[in-house]
């Protein structure tokens, strides 16, 4: 009968999942409405750019003209989305595109590419992404193979598998980034130089954009491998597959060297500036404060306006506990460009090393509002538990736990430390079993990263009237990690598998 109900939902999703890919006319498995990209799309666009850089906006005649290459080229798709193309204040080299025809470019990218037709072709590719609906494949894949493994567990156990169904959806969010398939790149290689024919650009800007690629790919450079490689991997094959296809399109077009040449001006006026900035910023990573201030005064000397230069020196002050000139530091940022959530993040945690508790909430709430982060949060979390309101504390501290990582480590001991008093049965597992005179024996186990003691299990039972009653017993005096204790309670008699009528009512952390 499992396997049976099992076959009908597989079978099920194989047939409502089928859709007619809008590019190609092939039918293809997804299981995502066109509406629904188009929501995921405009939900993730802006936090997309927040997390990588920000809107490039110091040159806005360069955005302007991306964005009439972007739609001249997607218009010939016939596949009507709402397309928006943005510029990021980023220098790796990359371009990426969401569901629903939200796509991104990075001022690193602009600065590395020689033409308008070459433009053409990288925004072209990342249109057909998002109307042959890539990212949706991607994720109706990943979906498929959890719902095998949720038959799988529903076939070794007919319960309890909601966890499942909960990392099944966070292998959903990651494959929606993942880098694409050979046939995806190779698709949108194709129709992408099609749609950029069809606007009027020489295909052959493509061949020459691949061939630049595999150059740059062979060199290793560190920011291509971190950028636009990552995912969308350049290859011989699909230098040949261009030229193979622009064969099949219309010779000529317009390859706007002079026109790229001549919008891409005041940015490439300015790459030494952003050059010096990248060098500080990695100069503070490696803890040389001294270099990394060297290198955002002269970059600072090129391009005062540019706020991500000031946030740099106010992250400088920051590691050097010179908390009030980061303050105005990052207010420098934030007079230029309030729009930007690092801004906000790094003026509030100094805020708070100030003391200034009450601005520091309002720039970490500025900050979260433009992009949720852990340090955002945790701080938020920290400060809720300083002023005593633990429900807030413990609130923030679990969205940040929920995001693993250094901060997730961190976060967890805190809200370990305000919720286990409270509810120690989300910490503490328990389980019953009978010795050999079918006496009740508890076991508990310590599910924490810390050592747990006071632990406190109660029992429910009826006495000989017939009312309930409540015993508590004491459970192990220290438990480590991970650790199991035991107590043998002399009620009986108790059946093995008979129900586990226990609660874990006390435990508190071993200071």
């Amino acid at each position: 009968m499992r396997k049976a109900t099992i076959f009908l939902l597989l079978s099920l999703l194989m047939v409502t999942g089928c859709s007619v890919n809008p590019v190609t006319g092939q039918r293809e498995f997804v299981m995502m409405s066109t509406a629904q990209e188009i929501e995921m799309g405009k939900q993730n666009y802006s936090p997309m750019q927040q997390s990588q850089g920000g809107v490039y906006d110091i040159d806005p005649e360069l955005t302007a003209y991306v964005q009439r290459v972007g739609q001249s080229v997607a218009s010939q798709s016939g596949v009507n989305l709402p397309y928006e193309f943005v510029v990021l204040n980023n220098s790796v080299p990359n371009a990426w595109a969401l569901p629903g025809g939200k796509i991104a470019i990075n001022r690193g990218l602009l600065t590395e590419i020689e033409s308008e037709a070459e433009l053409a072709a990288v925004l072209g590719h990342e249109a057909v992404h998002a109307a042959a609906r890539h990212s949706a494949q991607q994720q109706s894949r990943a979906m498929l193979i959890q719902v095998g493994v949720m038959g799988t567990a529903i076939a070794a156990s007919d319960n309890d598998y909601g966890a499942l169904i909960v990392g099944g959806a966070n292998v959903l969010a990651q494959a929606g980034l993942a880098r694409y398939g050979r046939s995806a790149e190779l698709e949108s290689d194709l129709y992408g130089m099609r749609y950029m024919s069809k606007a009027g650009y020489d295909p052959q800007g493509a061949v020459a954009l691949q061939e630049t690629f595999v150059r740059l790919s062979e060199s290793r450079r560190s920011d291509w491998l971190s950028g636009l490689f990552a995912s969308h991997p350049p290859s011989p094959e699909r230098v040949s597959a261009n030229i193979a296809t622009a064969s099949t399109l219309p010779p000529g077009g317009m390859r706007g060297e002079r026109e790229y040449q001549a919008v891409m001006g005041r940015t490439n006026q300015l790459k030494p500036a952003y050059e010096a900035y990248d060098e500080g910023r990695t100069a503070l990573a490696e803890k040389d404060a001294q270099q990394a201030l060297a290198k955002v005064n002269q970059a600072l000397k090129l391009l005062p306006d540019e706020a991500h230069f000031h946030a740099l020196r106010g992250d400088i002050r920051l590691v050097e506990d010179k908390f009030d000139m980061a303050v105005t530091n990052y207010s420098r940022a934030i007079d230029r460009r309030d729009s930007f959530f690092y801004y906000h993040l790094q003026r509030g945690l100094a805020r708070k090393e100030l003391g200034q508790v009450d601005a520091a909430v309002a720039d970490l709430e500025n900050s979260i509002a433009l992009l949720p982060t852990a340090p955002a949060h945790y701080a938020l979390g920290d400060i809720a538990k300083a002023r005593g309101n633990f429900p807030e504390a413990i609130q923030h501290f679990k969205v940040v736990a929920e995001a693993g990582g250094e901060y997730g480590e961190a976060a967890t001991g805190e809200l370990i430390r305000l919720d286990l008093p409270s509810t120690p049965g989300a910490y503490i597992n328990h389980a019953c079993s009978a010795d050999n005179s079918d006496n009740l024996v508890i076991s508990v186990r310590n599910e924490t990263s810390v050592t747990v003691t006071g632990v406190q299990v109660a029992i429910r039972y009826n006495d000989a009237s017939g009312r309930v009653q409540q015993k508590r017993f004491n459970v192990g005096e220290q438990i480590e990690p991970r650790g199991v204790a035991t107590v043998n309670t002399g009620m009986g008699p108790y059946a093995t598998g008979s129900g586990c009528p226990v609660e874990v009512v006390a435990a508190q952390i071993a200071e």
